[in-house]
C-alpha cells in the first residue's frame, strides 16, 4: 500500500481521536510522533519511548515528554487496504498507550493486543 507522510499522519490523528476517552485522558506529558522507520533499522509498527506510569516516582517537573512513535513504512508494508491500515494503526496506538500505563507485551498478548 502507498500513502504519503501527510495523509498517513492525518490517519493516525483520526484513529487517535477514535480511541476511548478513558484511554487517552490519563496520558500526561506524552506526545505522539509519526516517523517513516526506526533509525536503527528495526521492523516496528510503533514504540513507546518513556517511563511507564507504574515506574514513575516524582515525575513531570521539567521532564521531557514521553513519546509514542508510529512508524509509517512498516504499517504500509503490512496492509493492503485503508481499512487494514486503520485497524493496524488502531492496534499500534492501543499497544503503545498500554506501555505508558505499565502493561507489558505478555499482558498485551493475553489481552489480544500484541
Amino acid at each position: 500500500m502507498e500513502m504519503d507522510a501527510t495523509a498517513f499522519e492525518e490517519l493516525v490523528v483520526d484513529e487517535l481521536d477514535r480511541l476511548p476517552d478513558e484511554m487517552v485522558e490519563g496520558l500526561d506529558n506524552v506526545v505522539f510522533v509519526v516517523e517513516d522507520a526506526p533509525e536503527d533499522g528495526e521492523d516496528l509498527f510503533g514504540l513507546y519511548d518513556g517511563l511507564a506510569l507504574t515506574e514513575r516516582g516524582q515525575y513531570g517537573l521539567g521532564e521531557l515528554p514521553d513519546r509514542i512513535i508510529v512508524y509509517r513504512t512498516a504499517h504500509l508494508a503490512a496492509c493492503e487496504t485503508e481499512e487494514d491500515l486503520r485497524d493496524e494503526v488502531h492496534t499500534t496506538l492501543v499497544h503503545e498507550i498500554a506501555h505508558f500505563y505499565g502493561i507489558d507485551d505478555e499482558q498485551l498478548h493475553e489481552l489480544g493486543w500484541a
